[in-house]
């Protein structure tokens, strides 16, 4: 099993990170913020992005304290949702910055105890809500590029599927694995009651999985959070495998 973490150096992503939040910012401010957000349904676009910004000051809260902070900020009485982001962006943004990577961070993932971590967690919740803001606002013509999608699907099933879960004492009720082949990479994520996990692969050990999904990365990416449906990839072997994996990163992502 490898032990690189990402596909994506982390001077890459922090500046994909600093793109991704002023777009961000930039498609909620063009839009009504009560439009609804058709891949996050239940929100409008004013508390994606609350949401957003708040957990932009969540983990600041992380770096600064060294730990996970106790209460969840919201705007104060009277503040614009967008100033709230807008505030949190910046702050984030700086600090990301001013910290190498590879440094000690207290994080949530005992695999990835480094600032690194959290240039990586912060460019992916970014990018998958600058797509559901797009969405919203009617305006989805951004794409994702294909090297931070292939580092998204990596994040998705290593962090989400192969750590998640199991802290969440979520497992599959079917024994399986689930090869995966885009962007020039390949996973397994492997699953069954009392065990969830995934890691990188070669392209022939991911043949050899129980089902095979594949498609570009941006649409893997996109499935594997559920932003878009099932026919955006293509499936081959057992299709209930790799529904329940779908369906548990809905459970872990969510």
């Amino acid at each position: 099993m490898s032990r690189e973490l990402g596909t994506v150096d982390h001077g890459r992503l922090l500046e994909a990170f600093s793109a991704e939040a002023l777009l961000l910012g930039e498609v909620a401010h063009s839009a009504s913020p009560d439009s609804p957000v058709p891949t996050a349904p239940g929100w409008t676009l004013n508390e994606l992005l609350k949401h957003v910004g708040a957990v932009y000051w969540q983990v600041l809260g992380w770096i600064r304290e060294g730990r996970r902070p106790e209460l969840w900020r919201e705007p104060l009485p009277g503040q614009p949702v967008v100033d709230f982001y807008s505030a949190a962006r910046t702050e984030l943004e700086v600090e990301l910055a001013d910290h190498d990577p590879a440094s000690r961070a207290a994080t949530w993932w005992s695999a990835d105890p480094t600032h690194g971590f959290w240039r990586r967690r912060m460019l992916h919740e970014t990018l998958v809500h600058r797509v559901d803001a797009e969405n919203a606002a009617g305006t989805g013509d951004s794409t994702v590029p294909d090297d931070l999608a292939a580092d998204g699907v990596d994040e998705a099933l290593t962090l989400y599927f192969g750590h998640k879960l199991t802290t969440m004492g979520i497992s599959g009720t079917r024994n399986g694995t689930v090869g995966f082949h885009t962007g020039g990479h390949s996973w397994i994520a492997r699953a069954g009651p009392g065990e969830t996990e995934a890691w990188r692969c070669s392209a022939r050990e991911a043949d050899a999985a129980d089902a095979i999904v594949t498609g570009s990365p941006e649409n893997v990416y996109l499935w594997l959070w559920g932003r878009v449906p099932v026919t955006m990839v293509h499936t081959d072997g057992d299709h209930e495998l790799s529904a329940q994996t779908w369906a548990l990163l809905r459970l872990a992502t969510r």
